[in-house]
């Protein structure tokens, strides 16, 4: 009987400790946009641009791929030009799966 137990015990552990595991690649990608805030203002138009990316294949913002470290950091600088922007990051996963961060940015004349 006590091996019946000790065996049951083990197979649970086993399948939590899978579980625990396999949640980061069952969850998707994960984007962390530090910065900038959503409308900040830049006065002169040096937006930059940070944040975490994990679980993730691959990092675009606007559309140009973003270097991510093994850490999963990433940080850039955007010259923008005076007016309004829209900074649009995406996270894509090895399975495909995509998650999109967007922040509105603001640039006043001189």
């Amino acid at each position: 009987m006590p091996v019946r137990s000790i065996a049951a015990a083990v197979l649970v552990a086993l399948v939590f400790y899978g579980a625990w595991k396999a949640t980061p690649l069952l969850s998707g990608p994960v984007l962390r946009l530090e910065s900038p805030a959503e409308g900040q203002s830049f006065a002169d138009g040096a937006v930059v641009v940070s944040g975490v990316a994990l679980h993730t294949e691959k990092l675009t913002l606007n559309g140009a791929p973003l270097l991510i470290d093994r850490s999963g950091n990433f940080a850039t600088t955007l010259d923008m030009p005076t007016g309004g922007g829209i900074l649009s990051l995406t996270v894509t996963d090895r399975f495909g799966r995509t998650h999109t961060e967007q922040r509105s940015v603001f640039v006043p004349l001189h």
